[in-house]
C-alpha cells in the first residue's frame, strides 16, 4: 500500500517521547506550541509528535527535530494559566518528518506515514519469538525490583503481552530511559528488531541500577561507622571529666555563659544564648556543628548589647559643626538643627529617619558625617549601592556554611554602640533579583514603629534598633520603593549656586589641593573672579566635584612651574586657564546677544543643574507638515503639537494666515540632536519660536522663557526655576518669563540670581509675546509679494515684570 503523505501541526517535544496506541499527558508553555495544538483542535485533532534532539533549543528549525515521531490525537486539553495549557494524547501511528515548511506562527510539516511490516501468525508463535519474549519478561522482572517505582498495572500488561510490537513501545514508554534511546526504539520499524534492542537497554539499566544499590550500601555503612566514632568519643570525653582531664572544655562553656550573664539582657535572650552553650556542651569532639555554635555565640556576644554612647544634643553646638564644615545649604542645615532640638527637649524619643535627595557632589554624605560629629554619635557607612541579596540585609540563617550577620547588625557591632548614626548611602542605587529584594528587607529597620525588635536571619534574637538614628542619601527618589519612601523623611539638596561655589572653592576646595599638593599657603593666588571664570566655562554640574578637580589641575601646574622655572608664588589670571585647563568645555553662549527670526532661549534642567535651551523654527512652503528634531521625548512632542494648535486657535488675532497650517511646513529644531529631550517646560518657547517664524518678527535679545502651554493659551507652572534661572544668569540673560504660578518659588533662588535677572511673570500666551516679540514687524519680499504684519501691542512697563 502507497505511504499516505500529510500537512499536520508539529509540536516539538524536550526531553519526552510519544509512541503509537500509548497515552501520555503533559504541558505545554511554549508559544509556538500551543498555537500548533489550537490549529489542530480547529481540524481533525491530529498533531505530529516529534523530539528535539537538544533540550534547550527554544525555536527549532528541521535541523533541530528528529526524522520519525508519531502522529497522535488530541483527547483533552486543560489551560492551566495564560501561558500553560496541559494536554493528553493518544499516540495512532509512526510517521517520517519529511519537510518543515513553516515555523511561524506555529510549526507545520509535510509528513509521510510508516508502515511496520505485518507479523505472521507462525512468526509470532515461532521458537525464537518465544525466546525474545522469556528474555524481555526477566529483564522487565529484575527491573521491576530493582527501580521499586514500576505499577502493578504496567507489570501486569507487560506479563500478559504476546505482540512483540506493542510491548517493545509499552515497556519503553513506561521506563526511565534517555529520551535518545526512545527515539532509537521509536524509529525502528522491524517488531523483533525493536524488542532485541529494548532487551539491550533494559540489561544496562539493570546493571546501573545494581551499582547504584550497592554504593547506596556503601554510605549508610560509612555513616554506621561514623555515628560509632561519635559514640566511642563522647564516652572518651566522659572518662576525660571522670579523670579531670576535660576542664579546658567546661571553662570555655562557663566563659560563655558568664558573658552571657554579664550582658543582662531580657529573659527569653538570655534563656536562648543559654540553650546554644548547653547545645554545645553536648557537641562530640570536632564536630561541624560546635564550630557553628561557637562562630554563633561569639557574633552575638560582639554586638554591643546596652553600651551607649552620651549624645551631645547642643543646637549651637551642632551649628557650628554644620557652619563650619558646609557653606551654604540654609534650608538642610535648618532642618538637620530643627532635629537636634527635638532631640534635645526630648531625650527619649525614637530615632528620626531622614532622607537627604540632590544632585551628585553637593555633600549629602558628607552632611551625615558632620551630624554624627555634631551629636557625638558613632558613625557607621553603608553603601548600598548595587545590592540585590535581601540577606545582605537581614543576613543568612547560620546553617548555612559562611553565614553572616546583615549589614545593619554588623554596622551595629563595629560601631561599638546601639545608637549609632547609621550613614546608608545611596539607597536609589539598590537592585533586586530572585535572591530577594533588599528594600522590602529596608521596611522594618527604616520604621520607627517596628525597629524596636529587628530579627536577623543570623542571630534569630530581637535587637532594638529604636535608638538608632538613619540617614539615607540618594540621587533620586523615581527609583525607590513608595513603601520605603514613606518611612523616611525627605529633605531636598538643590544645586549650589554660582556665589556659594565661589566661597565654597575659597574656604574648602583651594585650601584642601593647596595642602594635598605640597603648596603653603599664599604660594598660588586665585581671586573671585578667576574662580567665577573656572565655574562658568569649565564646570557644568550641580556640585563641586569638577570644580575640586579644575582647582587640582591648576595646582599641579602649579607644582610644576614653581620647580622647573624657580619661583616662589604663582598668580593665576582669567587669560591663564586657557594654558592651565586647556580649551573651555563650555564656552559662554553667543544667541543671548542679538534678536532673531525662530529662535528662542528656553530653559531645561537636568541633574547638573540648569541649561539654556535653543528652539529653533523654520517655516516654508510645503502641505502643512510638523517636523520635530533633536532627540525629543513623546511629552515634548505633544507639547509641540499643543503650542502649533494654540497658534491655529488664534491666527486672526496673531496676524498669521488663517491657512497656515495647509500652506506651510514647520520644522522645530533643538540643537544638540544627540541629548535626549522631553518634558512640557518648553511650550511657550516652541509656540514663540513657531509666531516668530510665521509672521518674521524678532525676539528680543538676552531673553529666555519656560512654562507649559495648553491648548487654549494659558501658562501653567513648572519645576526647577531655581537651578534654571541659575543658568539663564549664567549665560547672560537679562530678562525670564515664568509662569504666574511660579512666582512663590522665586523666595528660594539666591539674591544674587534675584538681583541679577528680570522676572516677568506670565499667565496666558498673549503675555508671554508681548513681552518677548520686538514690536516691530520685519518686512521681506517672498515669492514677488512684500508681506508686513502688524505689530504686537507694545508691553506695558511695569505691567507684567516683576524684578526682584
Amino acid at each position: 500500500m502507497e505511504a499516505m503523505n500529510l500537512n499536520i501541526p508539529v509540536l516539538a517535544l524536550r526531553g519526552l517521547t510519544v509512541f503509537p496506541h500509548m497515552t501520555m499527558t503533559f504541558d505545554v508553555e511554549r508559544r509556538i506550541s500551543i498555537r500548533a495544538l489550537e490549529r489542530a483542535m480547529e481540524g481533525d485533532q491530529e498533531i505530529f509528535l516529534v523530539t528535539q534532539r537538544e533540550i534547550g533549543t527554544e525555536t527549532p528549525e528541521e535541523k533541530d527535530l528528529y526524522a520519525v515521531g508519531t502522529i497522535s490525537h488530541i483527547t483533552q486539553i486543560l489551560r492551566l494559566s495564560k501561558t500553560s495549557v496541559r494536554v493528553m494524547v493518544e499516540g495512532r501511528r509512526r510517521a517520517r518528518l519529511r519537510r518543515l515548511w513553516q515555523t511561524e506562527p506555529f510549526l507545520q510539516a509535510n509528513v509521510e506515514e510508516l508502515e511496520e511490516p505485518a507479523q505472521s501468525e507462525a512468526f509470532q508463535r515461532s521458537p525464537r519469538t518465544e525466546a525474545l519474549l522469556r528474555q524481555t519478561w526477566n529483564l522487565f522482572s529484575e527491573y521491576a525490583e530493582l527501580a521499586g517505582s514500576i505499577p502493578e498495572e504496567v507489570v501486569t500488561t507487560v506479563m500478559d503481552g504476546r505482540d512483540v510490537g506493542y510491548l517493545a513501545d509499552f515497556i519503553t514508554q513506561n521506563i526511565a530511559l534517555r529520551y535518545d534511546d526512545k527515539q532509537e526504539i521509536l524509529e525502528e520499524l522491524a517488531p523483533f528488531i525493536r524488542l532485541r534492542k529494548l532487551n539491550g537497554f533494559l540489561a544496562r539499566e539493570c546493571n546501573v541500577l545494581g551499582f547504584e544499590h550497592e554504593m547506596e550500601g556503601k554510605v549508610r555503612d560509612q555513616l554506621a561507622r561514623t555515628q560509632r566514632d561519635q559514640i566511642l568519643r563522647t564516652q572518651i570525653r566522659v572518662l576525660q571529666n571522670e579523670l579531670g582531664e576535660g576542664e579546658e572544655g567546661d571553662d570555655e562553656l562557663d566563659a560563655y555563659r558568664q558573658k552571657i550573664q554579664a550582658l543582662e539582657l531580657d529573659e527569653d535572650t538570655t534563656k536562648h544564648l543559654l540553650k546554644e552553650v548547653t547545645k554545645l556542651s553536648k557537641q562530640p569532639f570536632g564536630s561541624a556543628e560546635s564550630a557553628v555554635i561557637r562562630n554563633y555565640l561569639d557574633v552575638c556576644l560582639e554586638i554591643p548589647w546596652n553600651t551607649y554612647t552620651k549624645e551631645r544634643v547642643s543646637v549651637d553646638a551642632a551649628r557650628k559643626v554644620l557652619e563650619k564644615d558646609h557653606y551654604g545649604l540654609e534650608k538642610v542645615k535648618e532642618r538637620i538643627l530643627e532635629t537636634i532640638a527635638v532631640r534635645q527637649m526630648n531625650p527619649e524619643g525614637k530615632g528620626q529617619i531622614i532622607c537627604l535627595v540632590g544632585p551628585p557632589g553637593v555633600g549629602k554624605t558628607s552632611i551625615a558625617i558632620s551630624v554624627a560629629k555634631a551629636l557625638n554619635r558613632k558613625l557607621a557607612r553603608l553603601s548600598l549601592g548595587g545590592v540585590r541579596d535581601e540577606a545582605d540585609i537581614r543576613g543568612h540563617r547560620k546553617t548555612y556554611i559562611g553565614s553572616m550577620p546583615g549589614r545593619i547588625i554588623e554596622a551595629i557591632s563595629s560601631s561599638g554602640s546601639m545608637n549609632p548614626l547609621l550613614l546608608l548611602d545611596e539607597i536609589d542605587k539598590m537592585g533586586n533579583d530572585y535572591r530577594g529584594d533588599p528594600a522590602a528587607a529596608l521596611l522594618e529597620v527604616l520604621d520607627s514603629e517596628q525597629n524596636h525588635s529587628f530579627r536577623d536571619h543570623f542571630l534569630e534574637i530581637p535587637v532594638d534598633l529604636s535608638k538608632v538614628m538613619f540617614i539615607t542619601t540618594a540621587n533620586t527618589t523615581e527609583t525607590i520603593p513608595r513603601p520605603l519612601l514613606d518611612r523616611m523623611e525627605l529633605i531636598q539638596i538643590s544645586s549650589y549656586t554660582d556665589e556659594e561655589k565661589v566661597q565654597i572653592a575659597r574656604r574648602h576646595l583651594l585650601p584642601k589641593q593647596m595642602e594635598e599638593h605640597g603648596l603653603k599657603k599664599g604660594s598660588v593666588r586665585i581671586s573671585d573672579d578667576v574662580l567665577r571664570a573656572v565655574i562658568r566655562d569649565y564646570t557644568r554640574e550641580s556640585g563641586v566635584r569638577l570644580l575640586e578637580r579644575r582647582l587640582a589641575a591648576i595646582c599641579r601646574k602649579a607644582d610644576m612651574r614653581m620647580l622647573s622655572d624657580g619661583v616662589k608664588r604663582i598668580t593665576v589670571t582669567e587669560n591663564d586657564l586657557p594654558k592651565l585647563l586647556d580649551c573651555q568645555p563650555y564656552p559662554p553662549a553667543l544667541h543671548t546677544e542679538k534678536e532673531e527670526i525662530g529662535v528662542v532661549n528656553g530653559l531645561a534642567w537636568t541633574e547638573a543643574g540648569g541649561e539654556i535651551l535653543e528652539v529653533e523654527v523654520n517655516v516654508m512652503e510645503g502641505t502643512g507638515k510638523l517636523e520635530l528634531t533633536g532627540n525629543l521625548g513623546d511629552v515634548m512632542k505633544e507639547s509641540a503639537q499643543a503650542a502649533l494648535s494654540c497658534l491655529r486657535s488664534r491666527a486672526a488675532v496673531l496676524g498669521i494666515p488663517a491657512d497656515f497650517y495647509k500652506t506651510k511646513d514647520i520644522h522645530v529644531h533643538f540643537p544638540e540632536g544627540a541629548v535626549p529631550k522631553d518634558g512640557p517646560s518648553a511650550g511657550i518657547a516652541m509656540a514663540t519660536a513657531m509666531l516668530s517664524a510665521l509672521n518674521d518678527r524678532k525676539i528680543k535679545a538676552g531673553i529666555a522663557m519656560t512654562g507649559e502651554i495648553t491648548l487654549r493659551g494659558r501658562v501653567l507652572p513648572i519645576g526647577g526655576l531655581k537651578e534654571k534661572s541659575m543658568a539663564a544668569k549664567r549665560n547672560g540673560i537679562g530678562t525670564v518669563l515664568i509662569p504666574k504660578d511660579n512666582v512663590r518659588d522665586l523666595e528660594d533662588i539666591d539674591q544674587t540670581v534675584r538681583a541679577a535677572l528680570r522676572f516677568v511673570p506670565v499667565g496666558t500666551v498673549d503675555e508671554v509675546f508681548a513681552a518677548a516679540l520686538c514690536p516691530e514687524a520685519v518686512q521681506e519680499e517672498v515669492a514677488g509679494c512684500v508681506a508686513a504684519f502688524a505689530p504686537l501691542p507694545r508691553e506695558k512697563s511695569g505691567d507684567a515684570a516683576l524684578r526682584q
